[in-house]
């Protein structure tokens, strides 16, 4: 490195250097880091609110989101920076309800937080609020979108806020009475996979009482998924326009009350659908990945995990008892298709025809498919 010895001195970030001409430095010159000059800007802590912004005056005053946590309710106005807090509680609500109407907010939206929602949700929906519940992935998609990096509750309150505002549409509320046949049913799934835990410990378990005791287990859990599951039934039953929708469902081959019952609980909207939106919704449509001369293998991804579980286990066993969903799974099979994706295939089948039977609102019929 050469440098001319009349280079004025001068002060760079609070470090000494050298103030170079054009000629000044030859080639291999190297700068230290804390050389460079920054730029010296004053940042807010939880960063800027300018993305927060919306496009449209209306959709600021009527668009709300809240960030929902255990405790406490974070609630933000589309446009505005300022957040309030209420308690995840029945007071809090009531709070919550009464600022909303303050600020003439007619649509809210929140995130789904491992079940804490449901109650703000239930409660604004009462009092005819229309509320849109946003996947984490969503919410945080927006994020990225806006390179927003900072996570707090009042941004997450005001990410949510803006895309509430950003939203076309609200999809129609969900049926209130699937609510309490939604948890009981994700109760007999549950009970389901601790039998299958417990059929796991027993078969590892060299001592006869650990055995015993595991046996005692299971007897106790296969007890308590029958009286769930008629308990379920009745609660069905109960209501008329269930009653048919499940007899429906019940009357494709090789889908049976379990079936129907997860269908009829965790896909309200068949029957509105079209088959390609009903496979998506269950996860069972294949997802594209190509780009440019790349072609990818496609899988299935997202949807509804539970729904999604009982149809590819009820697919097994319908291959043998359906006989269109049997031509069509020999007909994969020879083609070089794996099992699974034949399987998963299969599945996709079951649920376009649940579909096509709500919507049609006549049984299925055999003859007409063999």
């Amino acid at each position: 490195m050469a440098i001319r010895p009349n280079a004025a001195v001068f002060r760079i970030g609070g470090t000494a250097a050298f103030g170079l001409g054009r000629s000044g430095i030859v080639h291999g010159f190297f700068i230290w880091p804390e050389w460079l000059i920054e730029l010296r800007v004053r940042f807010h802590k939880e960063g800027s609110t300018k993305m927060f912004e919306t496009s449209t005056k209306a959709a600021r005053h009527q668009c709300a989101g809240i960030d929902v946590g255990k405790a406490h309710l974070d609630v933000a106005l589309a446009g505005v920076a300022r957040v309030a807090r209420f308690g995840n509680t029945a007071e809090g609500h009531a709070g919550l309800i009464g600022f909303l109407r303050q600020h003439g907010v007619s649509r809210v939206g929140l995130e789904a937080t491992g079940g804490y929602e449901a109650a703000p949700a239930a409660a604004l929906r009462a009092q005819g609020v229309s509320v849109h519940v946003f996947q984490p992935v969503q919410v945080r998609a927006y994020a990225a979108f806006k390179l927003q990096h900072a996570k707090t509750d009042r941004i997450d309150a005001r990410l949510i806020a803006c895309c509430t505002a950003e939203l076309d549409a609200l999809k129609p509320p969900p049926d209130p009475r699937l609510a309490g046949l939604c948890a009981l049913l994700t109760l007999i799934e549950q009970m389901g996979e601790d039998i299958i835990r417990a059929k796991t410990r027993a078969e590892h378990a060299a001592d006869p009482q650990i055995r015993a005791y595991h046996a005692t287990d299971i007897k106790r859990l296969r007890a308590a998924v029958r009286d769930a599951y008629r308990r379920l039934s009745a609660e069905v039953e109960a209501h008329a326009d269930l009653k048919a929708r499940l007899a429906l469902i019940e009357s494709i081959d090789g889908i049976g009350v379990r079936t129907a019952l997860a269908l009829l609980i965790r896909m309200p909207e068949l029957g509105a659908l079209s088959r390609e939106q009903a496979a998506a919704l269950a996860g069972l449509a294949p997802v594209a990945r190509e780009s440019g001369a790349f072609k990818g293998e496609r899988h299935v991804h997202g949807g509804r995990r539970r729904a999604r579980t009982a149809l590819f286990a009820c697919a097994q066993a319908a291959i043998k008892w359906n006989a269109a969903l049997g031509a069509f799974y020999t007909t994969l099979v020879k083609a070089g298709k794996h099992h699974r994706a034949a399987i998963t295939a299969c599945a996709r089948k079951l649920i376009v025809f649940a579909n096509t039977v709500l919507k049609r609102q006549t049984p299925w019929l055999s003859q007409l498919t063999t």
